[in-house]
Order: C-alpha cells, then sequence, then structure tokens
C-alpha cells in the first residue's frame, strides 16, 4: 500500500515520506479498507509536530497518520460477514493508538470502525464524518435532544462549528452563532438564528440580547480558556458548557463563583474517548441528517497523498472554508 508516514516529529517538510509499506492482512473482527479519501484534521497536524508535553517521540517506529477517511471494504477477517466486502464505508480513529492511519491507499482496523455510509453520501462526505462530524454531534446532542433550547455555536465558521450549527438546527434549537466577519454570510446561510463576530467588545450582552433577554441553555466552545468567563455570563442556570477545544489557553483560570451558582456542568469532549454506545447513537443522528438533507460537510481542498505536506500546511494555515483531505486513490 501506498502511504505517508513519518518516524520522528518535526515539521510536515522535514518528516512526511511517501513509502509503499505490505497492506495488513484483516485479523479476527478486522477489515480492510481500500481508501479514497483521508481527512486532514488539526489534531493531526499537533501529533506530527510532536505538541504533546513530555512525548520526545513518536510512539510506533513508523506512524501513517490520520484517523478519519472513507473508502470500499475489500476483505474480512475472521468472524466479519463477506457480505461486509464492497461496501462504502467511513472512518473513525483510524490512527487513535494505531501505526496505521488513513494517509494510505489501504486501512486494516476492527470492523465496528469501518461505518457503512448511508445511501447517496458521497466518500468525500464520509471522510470529514470522524473528528469533526462526531464531534458536532457530541457538542450538540451530548446531553440528548436540543429541541426548543437555545444553543450558542463558539467558531461557526470552523469545520466543527459550521456543521453543529446545522445539526443544532435540524435538532429543533434556535442557534445563536459567534465566527469571524469574513464567515458571517456562510454560518448565516447554514441555519443560523443570530451570527456575531466573536470580537466585539460587548459579545456578552450581544448574545443575551439575540435570545430576547434570556441566558443559552447549551454553549458549544472551542477556545473554552479564552472564552469560559463570557460563556459563564451567558449560559443558563443548569446550563452546559460543552468544550472541544482551547487551543488559545490551555491552562485557563475559572470562574468558579460565577459557575457555581449557575450550577453550571462543564462537558468536556474528546471524541477519540467517546464511549460504543453514545458514538453509535452520534453515528445514527449523523446518518440521519445527512439522509435527510440537514447536513452539508464542505470541502476546501484535496491534495494528492504526495502532496501530504501541502495538505498539513493548509491545515496549520487556518482560515479555510471547509475541510482538507487527501485523495488516496
Amino acid at each position: 500500500m501506498k502511504s505517508v508516514f513519518y518516524d520522528r516529529f518535526g515539521p510536515a517538510a522535514d518528516v512526511l515520506e511517501v513509502k509503499t509499506f505490505e497492506t495488513p492482512a484483516p485479523a479476527t473482527g478486522e477489515v480492510t479498507v481500500r481508501l479514497a479519501f483521508s481527512g486532514v484534521n488539526p489534531s493531526d497536524i499537533k501529533s506530527r509536530a510532536g505538541s504533546r508535553p513530555g512525548v520526545v517521540k513518536p510512539a510506533f517506529p513508523h506512524v501513517i497518520p490520520h484517523s478519519d477517511g472513507a473508502g470500499v471494504i475489500e476483505a474480512v477477517g475472521a468472524g466479519v460477514e463477506s457480505a461486509r466486502i464492497g461496501t462504502r464505508v467511513w472512518i473513525w480513529n483510524g490512527q487513535w493508538q494505531r501505526a496505521f492511519g488513513t494517509a494510505s491507499s489501504h486501512i486494516t482496523l476492527p470492523s465496528e470502525q469501518a461505518v457503512e455510509l448511508p445511501g447517496g453520501i458521497g466518500l468525500e462526505t464520509g471522510a470529514i464524518l470522524g473528528i469533526p462530524g462526531l464531534t458536532a454531534a457530541e457538542a450538540v446532542f451530548g446531553a440528548g435532544d436540543v429541541s426548543g433550547q437555545t444553543l450558542l455555536v463558539s467558531g461557526g465558521g470552523g469545520t466543527v462549528g459550521y456543521l453543529a450549527v446545522q445539526l443544532a438546527v435540524w435538532g429543533g434549537a434556535r442557534v445563536i452563532a459567534t465566527c469571524s466577519a469574513r464567515d458571517v454570510d456562510r454560518v448565516r446561510a447554514a441555519g443560523a438564528h443570530a451570527v456575531l463576530d466573536y470580537r466585539s467588545d460587548t459579545l456578552a450582552a450581544d448574545i443575551i440580547a439575540s435570545n430576547e433577554g434570556m441566558p443559552v441553555d447549551r454553549v458549544l466552545e472551542v477556545e473554552f480558556g479564552a472564552n469560559v468567563a463570557m460563556n459563564a455570563e451567558v449560559v443558563a442556570i443548569n446550563g452546559t458548557i460543552a468544550a472541544y477545544g482551547s487551543q488559545a489557553e490551555m491552562a485557563p483560570t475559572l470562574p468558579f463563583g460565577p459557575l457555581l451558582f449557575k450550577a453550571v456542568t462543564l462537558d468536556i469532549i474528546l471524541i477519540y474517548l467517546l464511549p460504543l454506545a453514545a458514538r453509535r447513537e452520534r453515528i445514527m443522528r449523523l446518518h440521519r441528517a445527512l439522509s435527510e438533507g440537514a447536513l452539508h460537510c464542505p470541502v476546501n481542498k484535496v491534495f494528492t497523498l504526495d502532496d501530504c505536506v501541502a495538505a498539513h500546511d493548509a491545515v496549520l494555515a487556518g482560515g479555510r472554508d471547509g475541510a482538507i483531505l487527501i485523495d488516496c486513490k
């Protein structure tokens, strides 16, 4: 199988290489997928760069990056129905605690992690569902149905935020989203009922005003450390802050008093660790939203395997209006 790999941490141009590996045969309970697309996410960039404190070298001699992807099952191991061969699937946790991810022509992994795509849904979309799709679904529906609630989506122009806006609207919520000025029209077109510039000096007051003077039931937060004080102002009593990122401030100081006297629930999301039962439920919601035409997963650019360095650089640069994919064919 043709694959991109690294054997040390560093900048993409310095450590990413292309090599042909032997395709692992599926063991009991596993499938081999011929990949069409690999999804590139910020977590892949951080892992390749070696940004985790105390981790000085990769966990495996050769690492094929990326956890998201989509393709067609080509072979199955013992215990997996042969009828799965030829099935169009998308991948979750492709490289989580494993050496070989989806930046490759093939991947072999447990059958459960290769999810059949609904009919009519493209493989490009499938390659976005693993991390962005499931993170958005968990952030929106982690406590159940949201019909009749008001949700604040921080960073509605980002891939996760953009999907979350659509899922929340589909789920019957009123959605207030924040984003940069360049993304306002796009986020409004995704269904947000109110869209605010996150740079506003009066953002907390703007949010409350956009909800007819009432606090919001649930906050979906991409920059927890930077925004937690503002979140504490706008969230309702017994509300929830569902945080899936905090890049700008990884060691935040919490306004415990305001959070305490609203009995706020802090829900920290790491989608790699989502329990299987909850993951299956979020997958069901994603598939329903896709099948009902309520969820659009935009692609910013598709690179070749040989251009994986450029794909990593595009994710690192930010400022995108869609996902970055690798064409694995």
